[in-house]
């Protein structure tokens, strides 16, 4: 078999390609025995700068080991033994044996899509697949799921931040994402017997993170771009439908407060309208499918006539779609033309921040927090923690500026 190789580091490494892969390897002498490893990547330069940080981790660690190893001869050689001293032990390390983490991991997704199947969506379970395959099993594969404890956690989370993939390191989100799914895997393992308990695997240098509120458009800039949509919808083009879509499509979110996945999966079956026997208004009651299951929602009575006019546009029946897919690329257009893709702090707004808008606004208009929750299927906490924090009008100046009477010490 033919191999494409290139010599690295004065001939320390070799980085080669054989005529059946799409991908380098690279390969180093240390220790007395040949270390090989892939470097998952096509691009020759990305795979050299692999390969190198590759060889200096093993260097690094080889001259750890080096080092420990002086230190206990050392130790053994001026350290008096006595009677009441018990004698320091030079057998080498008995290693964990067992089931593997390669095994663990494949009982966990054989067995995680078919017990959630109904509580979690398939892309959901596929995320998981994908962090195992990428990033989790390449490092913890072989090694015995006994032996996987929160200093080897520690040490993958290290490994992530010095060789990223084509040189970016993961975000913090994305390395809280593998510890799920690598806590999944090790519960798994305890479920068979394989290991006693889950080690405590979470950050052991976490601090509370900056709390930021959620992407949003204050009543002045949704005013700009519901004004925006409804003149690219009223203007005379190929594109005239799918504007006219898109402008019911940002009306109807902003006075519903559903999440796109939500809005995407609603068919005309799931919404009626009634009027409202609290408030004596006519409003959209809807019953909504997404991550949380079923719930339900009362919309705001702008949310009716954009329903209205996507049913009369498409002759909507009541097992069609009423929007479908998200239109992100509508979304990102008209925002990218009026400036306000990104808020001040920089966070970036898109279909989400509709849902967003639909919070605060009710916030500031003095809406029960607790009311607001339940329509929009979250928790009160969720909503003092991203939105209610960042808004003025959630503070009350006549309990924050209340003056108590001092009472008059009494004369004798």
């Amino acid at each position: 078999m033919e191999t494409e190789t290139h010599s690295l580091l004065d001939g320390k490494v070799q980085l080669y390609k054989r005529d059946n892969s799409r991908f380098w390897q690279c390969s180093t002498y240390m220790r007395g025995r040949n270390h090989r490893a892939s470097t998952k990547e096509e691009s020759l330069t990305f795979a050299k700068d692999f390969a190198q940080q590759w060889y200096m981790a093993m260097y690094l660690g080889a001259q750890q080991m080096k080092q420990e190893s002086r230190v206990s001869e050392m130790v053994l050689k001026f350290v008096p033994q006595t009677l009441h001293q018990p004698k320091i032990s030079t057998a080498p390390a008995r290693k964990a044996s067992g089931p593997t983490f390669r095994e663990a991991a494949e009982k966990f997704l054989k067995e995680y899509a078919i017990i959630t199947k109904g509580e979690r969506s398939e892309k959901y379970a596929k995320g998981h697949e994908l962090k195992a395959n990428a990033h989790l099993l390449p490092y913890f594969g072989d090694m015995p799921v006994s032996s996987i404890n929160a200093g080897t956690v520690q040490e993958y989370r290290a490994h992530r931040q010095t060789v990223g993939h084509k040189g970016k390191t993961p975000s913090r989100a994305t390395l809280h994402t593998e510890t799920v799914t690598l806590r999944l895997i090790l519960k798994t393992a305890q479920r068979y017997g394989w290991i006693e308990a889950v080690p405590d695997i979470s950050p052991p240098y976490k601090t509370s993170g900056k709390v930021k509120h959620r992407a949003w458009f204050s009543p002045e800039e949704y005013k700009t771009l519901y004004e925006a949509t409804r003149v690219k919808s009223q203007a005379p083009s190929r594109y005239q439908e799918l504007w006219e879509d898109f402008h019911d499509y940002v009306l109807f979110m902003a006075n519903t407060g559903l999440r796109p996945d939500e809005a995407a999966r609603l068919q005309y079956r799931d919404v009626t309208t009634v009027t409202d026997l609290d408030s004596g208004e006519r409003l959209l009651e809807i019953e909504v499918r997404g991550k949380r299951g079923v719930g339900y929602c009362k919309s705001m009575k702008g949310a009716i006539q954009p329903y209205q006019r996507m049913q009369k546009r498409h002759e909507g029946k009541p097992t069609d779609l009423i929007f479908g897919k998200t239109p992100t690329n509508q979304m990102n257009s008209i925002l990218e033309e009026i400036g306000l893709k990104n808020d001040r702090d920089g966070n970036v707004r898109t279909a989400y921040s509709l849902r967003h808008t639909y919070i605060c606004l009710r916030l500031m208009e003095g809406a029960d927090i607790y009311q607001i929750a339940k329509n929009c299927r979250t928790s009160v906490e969720m909503i003092e923690k991203f939105y209610a924090s960042h808004l003025k009008n959630t503070l009350d100046a006549s309990a924050i500026n209340v003056k108590k009477s001092k009472k008059k010490p009494k004369k004798d």
